[in-house]
């Protein structure tokens, strides 16, 4: 059925004012991705989709600021988590991934409104590439927490074994690709997303990846029949 999930009344609102943000928590992902647990002073609920800028300030005064989708659901509340992805050129994923420690303090300014969120809608299909599952777990984690009877599916492509993100709370409602090297025993779906991971799906759908992973996806979906004005798409940039 077409219809909208209650979302316990979470309403967008505009961004708070920098605070500082205290690290709760460190979990390793993948090797080289991490989730940071933050505590926020001025915490307030976001919207699933919505994301972070992190500003980190040098004692000459030059500051590096990068923004970092939200994976938590609005449920858990006076924290937010981030789950970076390192960048051996970019300012700010090394200083998490190298530098930071529990108990460390950090620059943050959010949620920053998006029309990537999720606003109840079902059934929805989620399509992420890669980092791009961040925000897309997000969108997960809180159907799964306050509206499990809505329909939502993850399809998510990834290299390797070792490049799933998340991949302790993957269950029925995710469906994985592995592009590259499948994990052995692997009977599962290789190769990139084609039609045949989408059968069945309708409604909305909100795509996540890089530029490539993002255009051939919201191809796939036009394809198979998605209102072009249900499919929303957010695109990640190598700037880190």
């Amino acid at each position: 059925m077409e219809g909208r999930a209650v979302l316990d009344g979470l309403t967008q609102r505009a961004p708070g004012q920098w605070q500082i943000a205290t690290v709760k928590a460190i979990k390793a992902e993948t090797p080289r991705v991490k989730s940071f647990v933050l505590g926020l002073p001025m915490w307030m609920p976001h919207l699933p989709g919505q994301h972070y800028d992190v500003r980190l300030t040098a004692p000459d005064g030059y500051t590096a600021q990068r923004s970092y989708s939200i994976a938590s659901s609005p449920l858990d509340e006076g924290t937010i988590e981030l789950t970076i992805d390192r960048l051996s050129d970019g300012e700010v994923s090394p200083y998490f991934h190298d530098v930071l420690v529990e108990g460390d303090q950090v620059e943050v300014r959010g949620p920053f409104a998006s029309y990537f969120v999720w606003h109840g809608e079902s059934p929805v299909l989620l399509m992420g590439g890669g980092s791009g599952v961040v925000p897309l777990m997000a969108m997960l984690r809180h159907r799964r927490r306050t509206a499990p009877g809505v329909d939502m599916r993850l399809v998510y492509s990834v290299r390797t074994a070792e490049d799933v993100i998340y991949a302790g709370e993957l269950g029925d409602d995710a469906v994985l690709t592995f592009t590259r090297e499948p994990p052995a025993g692997w009977t599962g779906h290789t190769g990139r997303i084609d039609a045949s991971m989408l059968e069945g799906a309708h409604g909305s759908a909100f795509v996540c990846g890089s530029n490539g992973f993002v255009e051939a996806a919201t191809r796939l979906l036009l394809e198979h029949g998605f209102d072009p004005e249900r499919v929303r798409t957010e695109r990640f940039g190598p700037t880190g």
